[in-house]
Protein backbone atom coordinates (compact mmCIF):
# COMPACT_ATOMS: atom_id res chain seq x y z
CA UNK A 1 0.00 0.00 0.00
CA UNK A 2 1.43 3.19 -0.90
CA UNK A 3 -0.75 5.91 1.33
CA UNK A 4 -0.36 9.70 0.67
CA UNK A 5 1.27 11.42 3.25
CA UNK A 6 -0.71 14.56 4.29
CA UNK A 7 1.01 18.20 3.38
CA UNK A 8 2.37 19.46 6.88
CA UNK A 9 0.61 23.28 7.25
CA UNK A 10 2.69 25.75 5.98
CA UNK A 11 3.40 29.41 7.47
CA UNK A 12 0.96 32.22 6.30
CA UNK A 13 2.91 35.34 4.89
CA UNK A 14 3.22 36.77 7.89
CA UNK A 15 5.18 33.83 9.45
CA UNK A 16 2.69 32.08 11.33
CA UNK A 17 1.07 28.72 11.20
CA UNK A 18 -2.71 28.85 10.59
CA UNK A 19 -4.57 28.30 13.49
CA UNK A 20 -1.65 30.12 15.56
CA UNK A 21 -3.77 32.60 18.37
CA UNK A 22 -2.36 36.35 17.54
CA UNK A 23 -1.91 38.86 20.48
CA UNK A 24 -2.12 41.97 19.34
CA UNK A 25 -1.15 45.20 21.54
CA UNK A 26 -3.40 48.59 21.47
CA UNK A 27 -0.21 50.14 19.80
CA UNK A 28 -0.55 47.78 16.84
CA UNK A 29 -4.32 48.42 16.52
CA UNK A 30 -2.97 51.88 16.50
CA UNK A 31 -0.88 51.48 14.02
CA UNK A 32 -3.11 49.46 11.79
CA UNK A 33 -5.51 52.54 11.76
CA UNK A 34 -3.13 54.44 10.54
CA UNK A 35 -4.70 53.12 7.08
CA UNK A 36 -8.03 54.92 7.63
CA UNK A 37 -7.74 58.49 5.76
CA UNK A 38 -10.08 61.46 6.67
CA UNK A 39 -11.29 61.56 3.18
CA UNK A 40 -11.48 65.77 3.87
CA UNK A 41 -8.11 66.52 5.47
CA UNK A 42 -6.59 63.60 4.10
CA UNK A 43 -4.45 62.63 6.98
CA UNK A 44 -4.72 59.06 8.98
CA UNK A 45 -7.53 59.35 11.82
CA UNK A 46 -5.01 58.21 14.74
CA UNK A 47 -2.10 61.40 13.36
CA UNK A 48 -5.54 63.38 13.47
CA UNK A 49 -6.31 62.11 17.20
CA UNK A 50 -9.46 61.11 16.67
CA UNK A 51 -9.00 57.52 18.26
CA UNK A 52 -9.27 57.79 21.75
CA UNK A 53 -8.67 54.22 23.32
CA UNK A 54 -7.74 51.07 21.84
CA UNK A 55 -8.62 47.60 23.73
CA UNK A 56 -8.01 43.97 22.80
CA UNK A 57 -9.41 41.37 24.67
CA UNK A 58 -8.64 37.97 22.79
CA UNK A 59 -10.61 37.59 19.66
CA UNK A 60 -12.53 41.11 19.67
CA UNK A 61 -11.48 44.65 19.91
CA UNK A 62 -12.84 47.67 21.03
CA UNK A 63 -12.11 51.16 20.16
CA UNK A 64 -13.38 54.34 21.53
CA UNK A 65 -12.61 57.11 18.50
CA UNK A 66 -14.73 60.65 18.17
CA UNK A 67 -15.02 63.10 14.77
CA UNK A 68 -13.97 66.65 14.78
CA UNK A 69 -17.10 67.54 15.20
CA UNK A 70 -20.78 65.87 15.58
CA UNK A 71 -21.53 67.42 12.03
CA UNK A 72 -18.81 65.41 9.96
CA UNK A 73 -20.48 64.24 7.12
CA UNK A 74 -17.62 61.36 7.04
CA UNK A 75 -18.40 59.86 10.20
CA UNK A 76 -20.24 56.76 9.24
CA UNK A 77 -17.48 56.65 6.78
CA UNK A 78 -14.95 56.58 9.13
CA UNK A 79 -16.51 54.53 11.47
CA UNK A 80 -17.07 51.63 9.31
CA UNK A 81 -13.39 51.85 7.99
CA UNK A 82 -12.22 51.66 11.47
CA UNK A 83 -13.93 48.55 11.72
CA UNK A 84 -13.54 46.93 8.67
CA UNK A 85 -9.55 47.47 9.09
CA UNK A 86 -9.99 45.81 12.54
CA UNK A 87 -11.88 42.93 11.32
CA UNK A 88 -8.97 42.44 8.63
CA UNK A 89 -6.50 41.92 11.50
CA UNK A 90 -5.31 37.82 11.73
CA UNK A 91 -7.17 36.57 14.19
CA UNK A 92 -9.95 39.06 14.82
CA UNK A 93 -13.97 38.08 14.91
CA UNK A 94 -15.12 41.41 16.39
CA UNK A 95 -15.23 45.07 16.22
CA UNK A 96 -16.84 47.37 18.50
CA UNK A 97 -16.45 50.92 17.78
CA UNK A 98 -17.99 53.56 20.30
CA UNK A 99 -17.88 56.99 19.06
CA UNK A 100 -17.30 59.37 22.08
CA UNK A 101 -17.98 63.26 22.46
CA UNK A 102 -16.12 63.68 25.71
CA UNK A 103 -13.04 65.25 25.34
CA UNK A 104 -14.06 67.09 22.87
CA UNK A 105 -12.00 66.81 19.88
CA UNK A 106 -9.39 69.87 18.97
CA UNK A 107 -6.26 70.82 17.16
CA UNK A 108 -4.06 69.75 20.46
CA UNK A 109 -5.40 66.21 19.53
CA UNK A 110 -3.14 66.09 17.00
CA UNK A 111 0.13 64.85 16.22
CA UNK A 112 2.85 67.13 15.82
CA UNK A 113 3.10 65.79 12.19
CA UNK A 114 -0.75 66.61 11.39
CA UNK A 115 -0.67 69.95 12.97
CA UNK A 116 2.31 70.53 10.84
CA UNK A 117 0.62 69.62 8.01
CA UNK A 118 -2.60 71.60 8.13
CA UNK A 119 -0.49 74.56 9.36
CA UNK A 120 -1.16 74.85 12.68
CA UNK A 121 1.46 76.41 14.74
CA UNK A 122 3.77 73.66 17.04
Amino acid sequence: MNEEQPTPPQPDADGSMPGDAIAWSSDQVREALRVVIDPDLHINIVDLGLIYDVHVSGETISVHMTLTSPGCPYGPYLIHQVKDTCLNMKGIADAKVTLVWEPPWGPEQMSEEARLELGFDV
